[in-house]
């Protein structure tokens, strides 16, 4: 399995302009969340737990971001279970809010992304690998976390890989 700077790196190579990283910080959390909406649906309640494919995409995940890096796994397992709660109220809901909520966030989300990727002049990461689907939105949260002066061990070693990006 590639470690965490083998992951950040590679998807940090499609991401060099500061306004393609900026639409990721809107349409990448927006995407991700549309995915829990829409998989928060059909779900059993067993012992109080909705038991819904989103529940069981999220584990897979915490554990795929847990096996990268202890902290920022437990950031993403946190925001998916935040996620989680939301998604399955939204459920609850009738037919057309919960599928307008997520299609609308899904829909919306790519146009923002593939916005910055015209900018970038570069095509989305997933496209080469499927596995930048996930990295994406620990990518976001690195970046977030640089911003505020955080992990900079991290940055340092991505942008020994790929340097800087451009216009910071």
């Amino acid at each position: 399995m590639k470690t965490l700077i083998d992951q950040l790196s590679l998807y940090a190579e499609y991401h060099r302009d500061p306004r393609n990283v900026l639409t990721h910080f809107i349409g990448v959390p927006m995407i991700l969340w549309a995915v829990v909406i829409l998989l928060s649906r059909p779900a059993l309640a067993m012992g109080g737990v909705a038991l819904s494919p989103a529940l069981f995409a999220a584990l897979a995940a915490a554990g795929f971001y847990l096996r990268l890096d202890r902290r920022y796994g437990l950031c993403m397992a946190a925001l998916l279970a935040l996620l989680l709660w939301s998604g399955q109220w939204l459920a609850q809901q009738s037919l057309a809010l919960w599928l307008g909520t997520g299609l609308g966030l899904f829909v919306l989300g790519w146009l923002i992304q593939f916005v910055g990727h015209y900018w970038e002049g570069r095509k989305p990461a997933f496209f080469d690998d499927v596995v930048g689907l996930l990295v994406g939105p620990l990518f976001v949260l690195a970046e977030m976390g640089f911003v505020l002066g955080l992990r900079r061990e991290v940055q340092a070693s991505m942008q020994a890989r790929v340097g800087q990006t451009a216009g910071r």
